[in-house]
Protein backbone atom coordinates (compact mmCIF):
# COMPACT_ATOMS: atom_id res chain seq x y z
CA UNK A 1 0.00 0.00 0.00
CA UNK A 2 1.24 3.49 -0.78
CA UNK A 3 -1.43 6.23 -0.99
CA UNK A 4 -4.48 6.87 1.20
CA UNK A 5 -7.07 9.52 1.95
CA UNK A 6 -7.32 10.96 5.45
CA UNK A 7 -10.53 12.59 6.67
CA UNK A 8 -9.55 15.12 9.35
CA UNK A 9 -12.16 16.66 11.61
CA UNK A 10 -12.75 18.39 14.93
CA UNK A 11 -14.09 15.52 16.99
CA UNK A 12 -16.82 15.29 19.58
CA UNK A 13 -18.06 13.16 22.49
CA UNK A 14 -20.20 10.06 22.02
CA UNK A 15 -21.48 9.87 25.62
CA UNK A 16 -22.11 12.09 28.64
CA UNK A 17 -18.95 11.14 30.55
CA UNK A 18 -16.82 12.25 27.59
CA UNK A 19 -18.22 15.80 27.40
CA UNK A 20 -16.00 17.53 29.99
CA UNK A 21 -12.74 15.74 28.98
CA UNK A 22 -13.52 16.59 25.35
CA UNK A 23 -14.12 20.27 26.10
CA UNK A 24 -11.02 20.46 28.29
CA UNK A 25 -9.07 19.10 25.35
CA UNK A 26 -10.64 21.66 22.99
CA UNK A 27 -9.91 24.58 25.31
CA UNK A 28 -6.38 23.62 26.39
CA UNK A 29 -4.22 26.74 26.50
CA UNK A 30 -7.13 29.08 25.76
CA UNK A 31 -8.26 31.87 28.13
CA UNK A 32 -11.87 30.69 28.27
CA UNK A 33 -13.58 30.89 31.68
CA UNK A 34 -14.62 27.51 33.12
CA UNK A 35 -18.16 28.86 33.47
CA UNK A 36 -18.28 29.26 29.71
CA UNK A 37 -17.02 25.70 29.24
CA UNK A 38 -19.75 24.37 31.53
CA UNK A 39 -22.30 26.41 29.59
CA UNK A 40 -21.18 24.75 26.35
CA UNK A 41 -21.26 21.36 28.08
CA UNK A 42 -25.00 21.89 28.61
CA UNK A 43 -25.38 22.07 24.83
CA UNK A 44 -24.06 18.51 24.61
CA UNK A 45 -26.12 17.32 27.59
CA UNK A 46 -29.19 18.66 25.78
CA UNK A 47 -28.52 15.91 23.21
CA UNK A 48 -27.66 13.17 25.68
CA UNK A 49 -23.95 13.98 25.72
CA UNK A 50 -23.55 12.82 22.12
CA UNK A 51 -22.23 15.09 19.38
CA UNK A 52 -23.81 14.54 15.97
CA UNK A 53 -20.47 15.23 14.26
CA UNK A 54 -19.24 11.65 14.68
CA UNK A 55 -22.15 10.00 12.88
CA UNK A 56 -21.92 12.65 10.17
CA UNK A 57 -18.23 11.92 9.70
CA UNK A 58 -18.98 8.20 9.61
CA UNK A 59 -21.51 8.82 6.83
CA UNK A 60 -18.97 10.90 4.91
CA UNK A 61 -16.32 8.24 5.50
CA UNK A 62 -18.59 5.52 4.11
CA UNK A 63 -19.43 7.61 1.05
CA UNK A 64 -15.75 8.33 0.41
CA UNK A 65 -14.79 4.67 0.78
CA UNK A 66 -17.45 3.67 -1.74
CA UNK A 67 -16.28 6.33 -4.19
CA UNK A 68 -12.57 5.53 -3.92
CA UNK A 69 -13.29 1.82 -4.23
CA UNK A 70 -14.29 2.67 -7.79
CA UNK A 71 -10.97 4.43 -8.41
CA UNK A 72 -8.39 5.57 -7.83
CA UNK A 73 -8.49 2.70 -5.38
CA UNK A 74 -7.10 3.73 -2.01
CA UNK A 75 -8.17 3.32 1.62
CA UNK A 76 -9.84 6.15 3.52
CA UNK A 77 -8.97 6.81 7.18
CA UNK A 78 -10.45 9.18 9.77
CA UNK A 79 -8.69 11.13 12.52
CA UNK A 80 -9.77 14.00 14.79
CA UNK A 81 -8.11 16.97 16.42
CA UNK A 82 -9.83 16.75 19.79
CA UNK A 83 -11.39 13.32 20.35
CA UNK A 84 -11.29 9.71 19.27
CA UNK A 85 -10.28 8.56 16.76
CA UNK A 86 -7.36 10.92 17.44
CA UNK A 87 -5.02 11.84 14.62
CA UNK A 88 -1.94 10.27 16.21
CA UNK A 89 -3.75 6.93 16.66
CA UNK A 90 -4.99 7.01 13.07
CA UNK A 91 -1.51 7.88 11.85
CA UNK A 92 -0.07 4.87 13.72
CA UNK A 93 -2.62 2.62 12.02
CA UNK A 94 -1.78 4.09 8.63
CA UNK A 95 1.92 3.47 9.23
CA UNK A 96 1.22 -0.10 10.30
CA UNK A 97 -0.83 -0.60 7.14
CA UNK A 98 2.04 0.55 4.96
CA UNK A 99 0.65 3.94 3.93
CA UNK A 100 3.45 6.18 2.70
CA UNK A 101 1.45 9.21 1.50
CA UNK A 102 -1.93 10.54 2.64
CA UNK A 103 -4.14 13.22 1.10
CA UNK A 104 -5.81 14.99 4.01
CA UNK A 105 -9.28 16.47 3.63
CA UNK A 106 -10.11 18.82 6.50
CA UNK A 107 -13.79 19.44 7.23
CA UNK A 108 -13.37 23.22 7.07
CA UNK A 109 -14.06 25.15 3.88
CA UNK A 110 -12.21 28.34 4.81
CA UNK A 111 -8.77 29.71 5.61
CA UNK A 112 -8.02 30.81 9.17
CA UNK A 113 -5.69 29.69 11.91
CA UNK A 114 -8.36 27.47 13.47
CA UNK A 115 -9.75 26.21 10.17
CA UNK A 116 -6.50 25.51 8.33
CA UNK A 117 -3.09 26.13 9.91
CA UNK A 118 -3.96 24.57 13.24
CA UNK A 119 -4.87 21.36 11.42
CA UNK A 120 -1.48 21.47 9.72
CA UNK A 121 0.11 21.74 13.16
CA UNK A 122 -2.04 18.84 14.43
CA UNK A 123 -0.96 16.70 11.49
CA UNK A 124 2.70 17.57 12.09
CA UNK A 125 2.41 16.62 15.78
CA UNK A 126 0.72 13.35 14.90
CA UNK A 127 3.49 12.48 12.44
CA UNK A 128 6.12 13.37 15.05
CA UNK A 129 4.38 11.12 17.60
CA UNK A 130 4.48 8.20 15.17
CA UNK A 131 8.09 8.74 14.16
CA UNK A 132 9.98 7.97 10.95
CA UNK A 133 7.40 5.47 9.71
CA UNK A 134 4.66 8.12 9.64
CA UNK A 135 3.28 8.78 6.15
CA UNK A 136 3.81 12.05 4.34
CA UNK A 137 0.60 14.09 4.60
CA UNK A 138 -0.55 16.49 1.89
CA UNK A 139 -3.43 18.71 2.99
CA UNK A 140 -5.98 19.43 0.26
CA UNK A 141 -6.86 23.03 -0.57
CA UNK A 142 -9.77 24.92 1.00
CA UNK A 143 -12.92 24.60 -1.07
CA UNK A 144 -15.19 27.54 -0.15
CA UNK A 145 -15.72 28.47 -3.83
CA UNK A 146 -15.69 25.00 -5.38
CA UNK A 147 -18.91 24.11 -7.24
CA UNK A 148 -19.05 20.83 -5.30
CA UNK A 149 -19.63 22.88 -2.14
CA UNK A 150 -21.50 25.92 -3.48
CA UNK A 151 -24.06 24.12 -5.66
CA UNK A 152 -25.36 21.66 -3.01
CA UNK A 153 -25.47 24.56 -0.54
CA UNK A 154 -27.55 26.57 -3.00
CA UNK A 155 -29.92 23.63 -3.46
CA UNK A 156 -30.40 23.50 0.29
CA UNK A 157 -31.23 27.22 0.39
CA UNK A 158 -33.73 26.82 -2.46
CA UNK A 159 -35.43 23.95 -0.67
CA UNK A 160 -35.65 26.03 2.51
CA UNK A 161 -37.16 29.01 0.68
CA UNK A 162 -39.79 26.71 -0.84
CA UNK A 163 -40.96 25.80 2.67
CA UNK A 164 -42.15 29.39 3.17
CA UNK A 165 -45.72 30.16 2.05
CA UNK A 166 -45.64 31.23 -1.60
CA UNK A 167 -47.12 34.65 -1.00
CA UNK A 168 -44.45 35.50 1.62
CA UNK A 169 -41.30 34.14 -0.08
CA UNK A 170 -40.26 37.37 -1.77
CA UNK A 171 -40.24 39.23 1.56
CA UNK A 172 -38.39 36.51 3.50
CA UNK A 173 -34.96 37.41 4.86
CA UNK A 174 -31.93 35.25 4.03
CA UNK A 175 -29.23 34.96 6.69
CA UNK A 176 -25.97 33.16 6.05
CA UNK A 177 -24.27 32.18 9.29
CA UNK A 178 -20.64 31.24 9.95
CA UNK A 179 -18.54 30.58 13.04
CA UNK A 180 -17.30 33.81 14.60
CA UNK A 181 -13.57 34.06 15.24
CA UNK A 182 -11.50 36.68 17.09
CA UNK A 183 -10.85 39.82 15.08
CA UNK A 184 -7.14 39.33 15.68
CA UNK A 185 -7.40 35.98 13.91
CA UNK A 186 -9.63 37.30 11.13
CA UNK A 187 -7.14 40.10 10.41
CA UNK A 188 -4.38 37.57 9.63
CA UNK A 189 -6.36 35.37 7.24
CA UNK A 190 -8.74 35.42 4.27
CA UNK A 191 -11.57 33.99 6.35
CA UNK A 192 -14.01 36.90 6.04
CA UNK A 193 -13.28 37.42 2.34
CA UNK A 194 -13.84 33.72 1.63
CA UNK A 195 -17.06 33.47 3.65
CA UNK A 196 -18.38 36.61 1.96
CA UNK A 197 -17.55 35.14 -1.45
CA UNK A 198 -19.29 31.86 -0.64
CA UNK A 199 -22.39 33.79 0.44
CA UNK A 200 -22.33 35.84 -2.75
CA UNK A 201 -21.99 32.76 -4.94
CA UNK A 202 -24.86 30.91 -3.26
CA UNK A 203 -27.08 34.03 -3.27
CA UNK A 204 -26.36 34.45 -6.97
CA UNK A 205 -27.41 30.87 -7.71
CA UNK A 206 -30.67 31.22 -5.77
CA UNK A 207 -31.38 34.68 -7.23
CA UNK A 208 -31.45 36.37 -3.83
CA UNK A 209 -29.33 39.52 -4.09
CA UNK A 210 -30.47 40.72 -0.65
CA UNK A 211 -29.00 38.76 2.25
CA UNK A 212 -27.00 39.16 5.45
CA UNK A 213 -23.88 37.41 6.70
CA UNK A 214 -24.01 36.89 10.46
CA UNK A 215 -21.80 35.06 12.94
CA UNK A 216 -22.43 32.62 15.76
CA UNK A 217 -20.85 30.43 18.44
CA UNK A 218 -18.25 32.81 19.84
CA UNK A 219 -16.41 31.20 22.74
CA UNK A 220 -13.56 33.51 23.76
CA UNK A 221 -12.90 35.75 26.73
CA UNK A 222 -15.66 38.35 27.22
CA UNK A 223 -13.40 41.33 26.52
CA UNK A 224 -11.95 39.93 23.31
CA UNK A 225 -13.51 41.36 20.11
CA UNK A 226 -14.94 38.75 17.73
CA UNK A 227 -16.56 38.97 14.32
CA UNK A 228 -20.06 40.44 14.30
CA UNK A 229 -23.02 40.86 13.81
CA UNK A 230 -24.22 38.08 16.06
CA UNK A 231 -27.01 35.91 14.68
CA UNK A 232 -29.32 36.52 17.65
CA UNK A 233 -28.92 40.29 17.47
CA UNK A 234 -29.66 40.16 13.75
CA UNK A 235 -32.84 38.15 14.32
CA UNK A 236 -34.03 40.78 16.79
CA UNK A 237 -33.37 43.50 14.22
CA UNK A 238 -35.30 41.65 11.54
CA UNK A 239 -38.29 41.14 13.81
CA UNK A 240 -38.24 44.81 14.80
CA UNK A 241 -38.27 45.73 11.10
CA UNK A 242 -41.44 43.70 10.56
CA UNK A 243 -39.92 40.66 8.84
CA UNK A 244 -42.13 37.56 9.20
CA UNK A 245 -39.97 34.80 7.69
CA UNK A 246 -36.25 34.07 7.81
CA UNK A 247 -34.16 31.44 6.06
CA UNK A 248 -30.93 30.60 7.88
CA UNK A 249 -28.17 28.97 5.84
CA UNK A 250 -25.21 27.70 7.93
CA UNK A 251 -22.68 28.29 5.18
CA UNK A 252 -19.76 28.20 7.60
CA UNK A 253 -20.31 24.50 8.34
CA UNK A 254 -20.32 21.39 6.17
CA UNK A 255 -22.53 19.23 8.42
CA UNK A 256 -25.23 19.53 11.07
CA UNK A 257 -22.96 19.23 14.08
CA UNK A 258 -23.42 20.76 17.53
CA UNK A 259 -22.97 24.38 16.52
CA UNK A 260 -25.77 23.94 13.99
CA UNK A 261 -28.21 21.75 15.93
CA UNK A 262 -27.84 23.76 19.16
CA UNK A 263 -26.82 27.31 18.23
CA UNK A 264 -29.17 27.48 15.23
CA UNK A 265 -31.81 24.77 15.51
CA UNK A 266 -32.28 25.17 19.28
CA UNK A 267 -31.15 28.61 20.45
CA UNK A 268 -31.91 30.71 17.36
CA UNK A 269 -35.17 28.86 16.75
CA UNK A 270 -36.30 29.51 20.32
CA UNK A 271 -35.60 33.21 19.90
CA UNK A 272 -37.51 33.24 16.60
CA UNK A 273 -40.46 31.73 18.44
CA UNK A 274 -40.34 34.53 21.00
CA UNK A 275 -40.07 37.15 18.26
CA UNK A 276 -42.82 35.73 16.10
CA UNK A 277 -40.43 34.89 13.25
CA UNK A 278 -41.03 31.86 11.08
CA UNK A 279 -37.57 30.31 10.82
CA UNK A 280 -36.57 27.78 8.16
CA UNK A 281 -33.06 26.34 8.21
CA UNK A 282 -31.24 25.22 5.07
CA UNK A 283 -29.45 21.87 5.14
CA UNK A 284 -25.67 21.68 5.16
CA UNK A 285 -23.91 19.72 2.41
CA UNK A 286 -23.18 16.70 4.64
CA UNK A 287 -22.46 13.72 2.42
CA UNK A 288 -24.21 15.06 -0.69
CA UNK A 289 -22.95 13.15 -3.76
CA UNK A 290 -21.50 16.23 -5.46
CA UNK A 291 -19.69 17.21 -2.27
CA UNK A 292 -18.20 13.74 -1.90
CA UNK A 293 -17.21 13.81 -5.58
CA UNK A 294 -15.51 17.15 -4.94
CA UNK A 295 -13.26 15.54 -2.32
CA UNK A 296 -12.18 12.90 -4.84
CA UNK A 297 -11.54 15.69 -7.35
CA UNK A 298 -9.34 17.54 -4.84
CA UNK A 299 -7.33 14.37 -4.29
CA UNK A 300 -6.86 13.92 -8.05
CA UNK A 301 -5.74 17.56 -8.28
CA UNK A 302 -3.09 17.01 -5.64
CA UNK A 303 -1.94 13.81 -7.30
CA UNK A 304 -1.34 15.82 -10.49
CA UNK A 305 -4.02 13.88 -12.37
CA UNK A 306 -6.21 16.93 -13.08
CA UNK A 307 -4.96 20.02 -14.91
CA UNK A 308 -8.03 22.13 -14.07
CA UNK A 309 -8.58 23.27 -10.48
CA UNK A 310 -12.23 24.29 -10.46
CA UNK A 311 -13.52 27.36 -8.61
CA UNK A 312 -16.52 29.65 -9.01
CA UNK A 313 -16.36 33.45 -8.89
CA UNK A 314 -13.38 35.72 -9.32
CA UNK A 315 -11.01 34.64 -6.53
CA UNK A 316 -9.82 31.46 -8.22
CA UNK A 317 -8.74 28.19 -6.59
CA UNK A 318 -6.80 28.39 -3.34
CA UNK A 319 -3.18 27.32 -3.11
CA UNK A 320 -2.29 23.68 -2.51
CA UNK A 321 0.60 24.44 -0.17
CA UNK A 322 0.14 27.12 2.48
CA UNK A 323 2.86 29.81 2.56
CA UNK A 324 4.92 29.92 5.77
CA UNK A 325 3.18 33.13 6.92
CA UNK A 326 -0.35 31.96 6.07
CA UNK A 327 -3.01 32.24 8.81
CA UNK A 328 -0.70 32.70 11.82
CA UNK A 329 -1.96 32.04 15.32
CA UNK A 330 -2.64 34.72 17.88
CA UNK A 331 0.14 35.62 20.27
CA UNK A 332 -0.16 34.23 23.75
CA UNK A 333 -3.01 31.82 23.10
CA UNK A 334 -3.92 28.61 21.37
CA UNK A 335 -7.04 29.11 19.30
CA UNK A 336 -9.48 26.62 17.93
Amino acid sequence: MSDAVLLVSFGGPDRTEEVIPFLENVLRGRPVPRARMLEVAEHYYHFGGRSPINDQNRALLAALRALFAAGPEMPVYWGNRNWHPLLADTMRQMAADGVRRAFAFVTSAYSSYSGCRQYLEDLARAREAVGPDAPEVLKLRVFYNHPGFIEPMAEGVCAAIERIPTERRAAAALLFTAHSIPLAMADTSRYVQQVQEACRLVAQLVARPQYRLVYQSRSGAPGQPWLEPDILDSLRELAAAGVRDVVIAPIGFISDHMEVVYDVDTEARALCGELGLNMVRAETVGAAPRFVAMIRELVLERMGALAEHRALGDLGPSHDVCPPDCCPGMKGSSQR
